[in-house]
């Protein structure tokens, strides 16, 4: 007997682990399974509502009792670089821009592991293998680019971005850069580039993954003009720092069905 996979994507819930930005807090994320011919209208329909792609996963923290995690998007049409900004755009103009297809490389991984070993060495990617990275790079059902930065004389490599391009902007799955270089903010950088990227192509948003109050490892993301955060349902302007500590109460976040039954799907028929 021959079965089909079902047309509504079936969610998911992960035990819960330590949250590796808020200390004393436990994390769990909510996830379906990205697959099929409509992999694409699944992807742009849930980044737009908090979700962020992994492999063949999409997922959001769905924590029992915290709603920290928002997130976090930048708005072309409304940014504007700050002076530091602008500094880091022309100290960086001797880089060169290249992008391909989701293909790992040798020098990728190279660059990959110098900078998890000096920025990374205790988090939950420092086991990766050249076989982890190639499937982090490479798994990917949707429209996925890989964005190389090197130097215009000696062409190294100095910096890489895995990007998903939806259909309303382009979502930075993951960078990494050079450490030895720390003047030229390159993951800065990286950022500024995808908005002028996404500025060429008519594109209205860069999608940042998650901003977190009172994280450090996330404050660099609202530095950024135009930032919005996706909230209670809805995308809203970003606020001043402190407008967002109710979210970390735990009478904050909904229980899972309720969650699931407000996600807005779209037609997987076609």
């Amino acid at each position: 007997m021959r079965h089909s996979l079902p047309l509504a994507p079936q969610f998911y819930v992960t035990a819960p682990q330590p949250c590796p930005y808020l200390p004393g807090r436990m994390e769990r994320k909510l996830f379906t399974a990205l697959q099929g011919g409509s992999a694409d209208k699944l992807n742009n329909a849930l980044s737009k509502q908090g979700f962020r792609r992994s492999q063949n996963v999409l997922y959001r923290p769905s924590c029992s009792d915290c709603a920290a995690c928002l997130s976090a998007r930048i708005s072309v049409d409304r940014f504007r670089p700050s002076r530091s900004q602008k500094r880091t755009i022309k100290r960086n103009r001797h880089l060169h821009r290249r992008a391909s297809s989701a293909w790992a490389t040798e020098d990728q991984y190279e660059l990959f592991r110098t900078y998890l070993d000096s920025r990374h060495a205790d988090g939950g990617m420092a086991d990766m293998d050249v076989f982890d990275f190639a499937a982090m790079v490479e798994e990917t059902p949707i429209r996925s680019r890989v964005i190389e930065y090197t130097e215009e004389t000696t062409r190294a490599l100095q910096a890489v971005c895995l990007t998903d391009v939806l259909d309303d902007g382009l979502s930075m799955v993951y960078s990494f850069y050079s450490p030895d270089v720390p003047a030229q903010s390159l993951g800065t950088y990286m950022i500024l580039d995808h908005v002028e990227i996404a500025r060429e192509a008519g594109l209205p948003y860069v999608y940042l993954g998650y901003w977190v109050p009172g994280s450090p490892k996330m404050g660099y993301k609202a530095s950024f003009s135009g930032l919005e955060l996706y909230r209670n349902g809805n995308w809203e302007p970003f606020r001043s720092d402190d407008g967002y500590s109710s979210d970390t109460h735990p009478l904050s976040t909904d229980p899972i069905a309720e969650q699931v039954a407000n996600i807005s799907l779209p037609d997987m028929r076609s």
